[in-house]
């Protein structure tokens, strides 16, 4: 079962470890400065109680969390601080609320009236919303929206599915060579440092055939103990998962790459002969 309702993050920022998650919640007050680990939140929409687990964010003002079936969805910490309260939906949330139009309907009394619902499916709004930038087609100015809604969404929804389809990638770890390309720093909003990462280039999957030109992973301490230089060529094992980096064209990730080797550079002479 897939929800039609879910804000798919473009990018999702990990955490380096079970630490680092408990101490983002605590930040989000979503934990308690006591808390020694994590804990699986209730989502609530419309009659739905629904588990899920923190993955990763965004930014500072957007969680991204998990459902069983391995969707995952933005959202404020806030509204889902509020979401784990037993009086959730029985009470007005107005500054929260308001902010998310997409769980407008969990509140009868703000239900707008029938000649509105279009313009309010124009207009996402909320940290929900922004966070999907790219991810989700852009709605027609809301002037326009009643005309533009039905022959205009469907043409997306259509452009972004056959996006999505065009590379499946294996659930298992693979056997990677690619050349470094470039080191380069994306930002952490919840640190003074921006995050290093390596940009690979000419990436070959042992036993898969892929059209995938470039990844990208963390520049970890131990994969600094190799002293990568651009233009090494490297073999190593890892997951490839669809994560753009931010701020670049780069739509995969490497997850944890393991067993990271160079490769003689010789035989990369003769690669680029």
């Amino acid at each position: 079962m897939t929800y039609s309702f879910v804000v798919e993050p473009v990018s999702v920022l990990d955490f380096d470890s079970e630490d680092e998650l408990i101490d983002r919640c605590k930040e989000w007050n979503l934990l308690p400065a006591t808390a020694t680990r994590v804990k699986t939140y209730q989502y609530k929409r419309n009659g739905l109680t629904l588990p899920v687990e923190i993955v990763g964010y965004v930014d500072s003002q957007t969680v991204v969390i998990q459902f069983e079936n391995k969707q995952q969805h933005c959202i404020h910490p806030a509204y889902l601080k509020e979401m784990q309260t037993a009086a959730f939906g029985q009470r007005t949330i107005a500054p929260v609320e308001a902010a998310k139009a997409e769980d407008s309907a969990e509140m009868p009394e703000e239900t707008p009236p029938a000649e509105n619902i279009p313009e309010e499916q124009a207009s996402p709004a909320g940290p929900e919303a922004e966070a999907a930038i790219g991810e989700i087609p852009s709605a027609p100015d809301s002037t326009d929206s009643a005309k533009q809604e039905t022959p205009v969404a469907p043409q997306k929804k259509a452009a972004a599915s056959k996006k999505k389809a065009a590379v499946q990638l294996p659930e298992d770890k693979l056997v990677i060579t690619a050349r470094v390309k470039e080191f380069t720093t994306v930002p952490n909003h919840f640190s003074d440092n921006d995050d290093e990462v390596i940009i690979y280039e000419a990436v070959s999957v042992e036993g898969h055939d892929l059209a995938i030109e470039e990844v990208w992973s963390s520049h970890s301490a131990t994969l600094k103990k190799l002293e990568l230089n651009t233009g090494d060529k490297v073999s190593f094992e890892a997951k490839i998962v669809a994560k753009k980096l931010s701020q670049h064209p780069v739509k995969y990730k490497v997850n944890n790459p393991s067993k990271m080797k160079k490769i003689d550079p010789a035989l990369l002479t003769e690669d680029l002969q």
